[in-house]
Order: C-alpha cells, then sequence, then structure tokens
C-alpha cells in the first residue's frame, strides 16, 4: 500500500494482491472505470462498473464503512478517477496499482469469456 497527496486529500494506492484481499474481507467497493465492452470481455468478479466516459462523483455509492477503489486496464485511468474524486472533496477512496493487466499478471482470479463456449468462465482460480 502507498499513499498519494492531491491537495490536501491523501489517497491510497493499493497492490492488485491487496485489493483481493480486501475484496475477499468485504473490506472496499471496487469500480471498474473501463469501458462496458472491457468489462464484458473480462473483468473482476466483485468490481462494480462505472465507465470513466460517464463518471461523476456524485453518483458513487455511499462511503459510510466502506472505502471505494477504483481499476481499469493499466492505472492511469483510475488514477485519474482516484484524483477527480480528491478534487471534488471526497476523501475514501483509492486506486489499485497497475490495473486489470497487473491482476492478471498476478495470476488473480477473474472472470473472462472462454473463446469455445462464448461464456464467462473463472480464469486463473
Amino acid at each position: 500500500m502507498k499513499m498519494e497527496k492531491l491537495g490536501d486529500t491523501e489517497f491510497t494506492i493499493f497492490s492488485p494482491a491487496e485489493v483481493l484481499e480486501k475484496v475477499t474481507n468485504h473490506e472496499i467497493v471496487l469500480i471498474d472505470v473501463r469501458t462496458a465492452a472491457e468489462y464484458a470481455f473480462e473483468h473482476i468478479a466483485a468490481a462494480l462498473l462505472f465507465p470513466m466516459s460517464i463518471f461523476d462523483p456524485a453518483n458513487l455509492p455511499c462511503q459510510d464503512s466502506k472505502p471505494i477503489v477504483f481499476h481499469c486496464g493499466s492505472g492511469m485511468r483510475s488514477a485519474a478517477i482516484a484524483k477527480q474524486c480528491a478534487s471534488a472533496g471526497i476523501g475514501k477512496v483509492a486506486h489499485m496499482d497497475g490495473g486489470f493487466g497487473a491482476w492478471k499478471e498476478a495470476k488473480l482470479p477473474y472472470k473472462g469469456i472462454d473463446p469455445h463456449t462464448g461464456s464467462l468462465v473463472l480464469k486463473n482460480a
């Protein structure tokens, strides 16, 4: 876990392994900011979709008990979204370092299209 400061707000940068642990323990809300097409092809099973193209911090779920962690393909879009939230005064946000690419590189489980059947299957499980 690393910290980054934007103005008066500090936000956390989690590794994929840390995100997996926190998702498994129901400690965070994980939001995928990639496109709907990217998400449909493959995604982290626990992630909600809120594409960057329509993102508005005012429409985020309540943060009373769990911080929100954003992720994208490489970490670039999710870092931008986390900074946008920090600028909007939303304090409990973080993003996943390296994005979905780093998640897959770490061989963590995700759902993806099976090319033989066209259905979503669990991969790297």
